[in-house]
Formats: C-alpha cells, sequence, structure tokens
C-alpha cells in the first residue's frame, strides 16, 4: 500500500445511495469554500510578516494560521460524520487531509525556528490543493472495501500525509536556500539549507514508516509485502530519491547548492506519486487508483 489512499480496483465498493447534496463538507461544501476562503487570508496575512520582522504581522500571520488549522480540523471532523467512516479514501477526501497536516507542519517550524517565510508558501500549496476540491468535490460518499477496513488504513494514510507535508516544507526551503544562499537567522545563525535538511530527515523518517506500514498492511490483505503496483513502485522510487539526497549530503563537494537542487527535484517524485499516477499507462490495472 502507499500513500494517499487508493479506491482498490478489484473490491471497489458502490457509491452510498443516500447522496450528499446537501452536505458541509460532501455535495454543496459550504465549509470546504469557508475553509478556502480562510487560507486565502492566512496567504495575504502571511506576506507581510515574511517581509517585516514587525510584532504586530506576527500576530496576525499566527492567527490566521492557527485560524486556517482550526476551520480545516472541523472540515474534517464533519466530514468523518457525513461519511460515517475517516474521509482519507478519495482525492478529493485527501485534497483536505493534506492541507491540515501542511498547516501542523508549518506551526512546528515557527515554533521551532521561526521561519515566517515558509507560512506563504504553505497557504498558498493549500490554497491551490483546497481550491481544486472546491472545484471537484465528490457529490456523495462511497463506502470502504473490505481491504481497507483495516487498522492500518488511519496510520498509514496519516503518516503519509505528514510526510508530504513536511517533504514540501524541505522543498520550499530548499529553493529558498538556492535563491538566498547567505541568509542565517539571527536567532540560531542556520541558514535555510539547514532548515530544509532537517525537515527531509523528518519527512524521510516518515516516508519510511508509511512504506513500512504499507507493507504490512499488504501482508494481511493480500498475503504479499510487496506486489510491484505502478504506485507502490513510484513510492519506493520517492523514498530513494530522498536517500539518493541524504548520501549525496555526505560526499565532498555537494553541499550547498548541489544538494539543495537535488532535495527540490526529489520532491517532484512525491508529487508525482500522489497527482501524477494516471498518466502512466501502467496505472490502469493499478490496485491503487483514486475515483
Amino acid at each position: 500500500m502507499s500513500g494517499g489512499d487508493p479506491v482498490l480496483l478489484r473490491e471497489a465498493a458502490p457509491k452510498g445511495g443516500a447522496g450528499m447534496s446537501g452536505g458541509l463538507v460532501f455535495g454543496d461544501r459550504p465549509l470546504v469554500l469557508a475553509l478556502l476562503a480562510v487560507s486565502c487570508l492566512a496567504f495575504l496575512g502571511g506576506l507581510p510578516r515574511a517581509i517585516s520582522a514587525r510584532k504586530g504581522f506576527s500576530v496576525l500571520s499566527l492567527g490566521l494560521l492557527a485560524g486556517a488549522l482550526a476551520a480545516n480540523t472541523a472540515v474534517l471532523v464533519i466530514a468523518w460524520v457525513e461519511a460515517g467512516r475517516a474521509p482519507f479514501k478519495t482525492l478529493y477526501e485527501t485534497m483536505l487531509l493534506y492541507p491540515w497536516c501542511v498547516w501542523i507542519v508549518t506551526l512546528v517550524i515557527l515554533r521551532l525556528h521561526r521561519l515566517w517565510i515558509l507560512v506563504p508558501f504553505s497557504a498558498a500549496v493549500n490554497v491551490a490543493g483546497l481550491a481544486y476540491a472546491a472545484a471537484r468535490p465528490d457529490i456523495e460518499t462511497a463506502n470502504l472495501p473490505p481491504a481497507l477496513q483495516s487498522v492500518w488504513f488511519i496510520p498509514h494514510v496519516v503518516t503519509y500525509f505528514v510526510a508530504y507535508a513536511a517533504l514540501f516544507a524541505s522543498f520550499a526551503l530548499a529553493v529558498l536556500a538556492l535563491f538566498r544562499p547567505a541568509w542565517r537567522s539571527e536567532r540560531s545563525g542556520l541558514g535555510f539549507e539547514d532548515h530544509a535538511h532537517g525537515a527531509a530527515v523528518f519527512g524521510m523518517v516518515a516516508l519510511t514508516f508509511g512504506l513500512v506500514m504499507g507493507a504490512v498492511w499488504g501482508k494481511e490483505a493480500w498475503g504479499d509485502y510487496w506486489s510491484w503496483d505502478p504506485k507502490e513502485n513510484m513510492a519506493l522510487v520517492s523514498w530513494l530519491a530522498y536517500l539518493v539526497y541524504l548520501h549525496l549530503r555526505l560526499v565532498r563537494g555537494w553541499r550547498g547548492r548541489p544538494a539543495m537542487a537535488v532535495l527540490a527535484l526529489s520532491f517532484a517524485a512525491v508529487v508525482f506519486t500522489y497527482l501524477g499516477m494516471s498518466l502512466l499507462p501502467s496505472a490502469g490495472g493499478s490496485l491503487h487508483v483514486y475515483q
């Protein structure tokens, strides 16, 4: 199994008969539209603090960021109630989960390192994802097929999306390191490269846990730890891409911009694993496909 959890073709379940045309998250989705608006405010409120260190801007940015997280949490809780299960199955549902993970990772980084410049990046990717979700909502919910009715479903998916959020942060910080390699924090003396590396290490650890949980889940569901499904293979490619980065950073001459370029490019493997599998001809028979 791999991140961003799938609908299994061979065990696809029918759509719920009741329909959700008037739902708060599914169907008419007014709460998702409200979350999108709050996220836009978080982006706009984060820009002044990314430029200026004035205390008032910090309070504004943090308040909007916390408000967006609270709104996102409410959307997930209500989606859970409306679906009658963890809302982590379809592309639409994971587009609501991913921003929640990004808000949390961003708040943790702010708490640890005061990297306010990360806030507009995080808010921007969340606005993009939520705009897509709002434009293409699930009209009604679907039941989980038997293979997804597992104790591994929630921890596997959440772990992967926390990893994706951390790796997005490492991507954004790596890009900043490429453009501003001499920048150093007055508070810690660390540069963007150091922070990008720290986020990448955390993301790699979470990615590893997600990969292992998926393998154990696969063994329980089908009797094999690995089925060489196209999405499983791409998840492994993502893991290997970051392993290459971690190795190269230890090689003399690769620190600095070369390592940051590799780190930034590695995120493309994550994006493709999550969103690009439908572009592969071999994915037509995949066990992991979004509805």
